[in-house]
């Protein structure tokens, strides 16, 4: 029998188990998904909009992996933290170990101001309104009247979106009460997402784009001569060029259609989103100690794909500001790993150490090849791993390893949470759900979550 630790059960773990069952050449395979949170599927389950119910519903075929006989989830079980597992300790217990742990960390933006007291990842939004048990249930009170999201991809619409949402049309999603109270006293009246270069290098996708069109009682802003800088716009205007990704020319023309010169100014109630275009932040005004504002530069195409800096500056105020540039990965103690690329260096998915493939020790997901792709880019990922793991096999089954991993784990003085605690906590969200007149509603902290795995009311 070959045993099997897979590190981490979002998407690229569950493929990764799922490639381990579907390989012929080792009949006899069983594997143990490893998270550090009591409950399965990663970011589709902390990082997915509340509101996109299509890509969330994801979840269910990856419950259908994890529901398989050979496989065992293993909830609450740290690995390379303090009173978790250490990479050693995992080749004790299991002939192989696939590292899923993706990508964690928020790109900075390294300007002055960042820190101060308005200034967040999007990510840390993005787990506050997921009800992520490391989030405050407290952390975002949206007294701002104007927010400030840097960044033009899907992350960075999808959180202007929260923003600019009535709380009525979230109350059918499992957003936690008090991040829904909060989203219902929201302040906020702008949101303005900017991006340092052109419309045509923005990296959402053109239905996120028409999503925020599609948002009741919300007005979109478009600055026509921001459009005008990029020589892709002329093109999808219909003038002589080289011929454009459709991707990109689906995206200018939804912003055509949204563009005006002047911008017009927001009304009574109205909530309005404006996409920037061209401005680097340089720096974070501050007034009476929290962020004020964002310094921009000026930037424009060097013709050469990228853009330089013109010499001109533009304050935008806002009393909140978020951060969507980009992630990167984090070191894992016990692993190598390279700072310059945030991943863990490997050969088709073997980790090397000293140059050499390390037996035993694979890497899948964004920590072997950085944050890029979808969900689905994680299956061929996890398959290329896969291959490289049971190419080993033969070498790997031959070495010694605990008959019984769990019950190490426990004696160890862990408690895992197996699939029975996470269907407790299903079935916990969903009564808090109805005793809120709701759908079910996520349980927002660590206590409560391993309270509800253990069947234990609060």
């Amino acid at each position: 029998m070959l045993r099997v630790a897979v590190v981490g059960s979002g998407p690229s773990g569950v493929y990764t188990a799922q490639a381990l069952l579907e390989q012929s050449r080792v009949p006899d395979v069983r594997v143990h998904v490893l998270d550090r949170l009591p409950t399965p599927y990663g970011l589709v389950r902390y990082g997915v909009a509340p509101d996109h119910e299509k890509i969330k519903s994801l979840q269910s075929s990856l419950r259908a992996v994890l529901e398989d006989d050979r496989i065992t989830f293993v909830g609450h079980v740290g690995v390379g933290d303090e009173g978790g597992l250490s990479p050693a300790r995992l080749k004790e217990l299991y002939h192989a170990v696939v590292y899923c742990v993706g990508a964690a960390e928020d790109r900075p933006l390294a300007v002055p101001g960042e820190g101060l007291p308005g200034s967040c990842s999007a990510t840390e939004f993005v787990s506050w309104y997921s009800a992520h048990p490391d989030a405050a249930a407290d952390a975002f009170a949206l007294r701002a009247r104007s927010a400030v999201v840097v960044g033009v991809g899907n992350v960075a619409v999808d959180v202007a979106r929260i923003l600019a949402r009535g709380a009525a049309e979230l109350r059918g999603t499992d957003v936690p009460r008090a991040a829904l109270d909060a989203l219902g006293a929201s302040r906020v009246r702008e949101v303005h997402i900017v991006g340092r270069r052109g419309p045509s290098q923005a990296r959402f996708t053109t239905k996120e784009l028409r999503e925020l069109g599609a948002l009741p009682g919300v007005r979109i802003a478009v600055d026509g001569a921001e459009l005008a800088l990029d020589p892709a716009y002329a093109v999808a205007a219909g003038r002589p060029g080289a011929p454009l990704p459709a991707v990109v020319r689906r995206n200018l023309d939804v912003l055509r259609g949204w563009a005006t010169d002047p911008p017009p100014t927001t009304a009574g109630q109205e909530r309005r989103i404006r996409l920037r275009f061209f401005l680097r932040p340089v720096e974070l005004l501050e007034r009476d100690g929290r962020v004020a504002g964002v310094r921009f530069a000026r930037t424009a195409p060097d013709g050469a794909g990228g853009v330089r800096d013109t010499g001109v500056y533009e304050d935008v105020e806002a009393q909140l500001v978020l951060r969507a540039v980009g992630y990167r990965g984090t070191p894992l103690p016990g692993l190598p790993f390279d700072p310059v690329r945030g991943t863990v260096p490997h050969l088709a998915g073997r980790v090397v150490r000293d140059g050499a493939a390390s037996p035993g020790e694979y890497v899948a997901g964004w920590i072997k090849r950085g944050p890029t792709g979808v969900i689905g880019s994680n299956r061929s990922c996890a398959k290329e791993t896969v291959a490289s793991l049971i190419e080993d096999a033969p070498l790997l089954v031959g070495r010694e390893v605990s008959a019984d991993p769990l019950g190490a784990l426990r004696d160890q003085g862990l408690r895992p949470v197996e699939w029975d605690g996470w269907l407790s906590i299903e079935r916990a969200e969903a009564a808090l759900g109805r005793s809120l007149g709701r759908g079910p509603v996520k349980i927002p902290d660590w206590s409560g979550l391993l309270d509800a795995a253990r069947g234990e009311s609060r």
